[in-house]
């Protein structure tokens, strides 16, 4: 049974660091591309980073690009996203996803996690 879990979400101040773990089960990882998604109240799900397994590239949304950063450890069979100098606009349900493909595009993406919340608050 595929899963996909997220955990390290919590409450920080603008500027701190956060980060995200995305471990996987029910399949081996090395041939899935993952992703990063987030959704804010209010708002469309949208792409924040993915991780490629076929070539090892990476993708960043122009607004995380320079704060964050995707990496996967395929012995642990786990994805990790760092967040660093977080911003109010950053606060969101992050949620984790796998796809057979490296894109960000959303339809491609057939299993998902439950999500963990981020708030970047003072």
């Amino acid at each position: 049974q595929v899963q996909l879990v997220e955990s390290g979400g919590g409450l920080v101040q603008p500027g701190g660091s956060l980060r995200l773990s995305c471990a996987a089960s029910g399949f081996t990882l090395d041939y899935y591309a993952i992703g990063w998604f987030r959704q804010a109240p209010g708002k469309e799900r949208e792409g924040v980073s993915y991780s490629s397994s076929s070539d090892g590239s990476t993708y960043y949304a122009d607004s995380v690009k320079g704060r964050f950063t995707i990496s996967r450890d395929n012995a642990k069979n786990t994805v990790y996203l760092q967040m660093n100098s977080l911003k109010p606009e950053d606060t969101a349900i992050y949620y984790c996803a796998r796809s057979a493909i490296a894109t960000m595009k959303r339809d491609f993406y057939a299993d998902w996690g439950q999500g963990t919340q981020v708030t970047v608050s003072s």
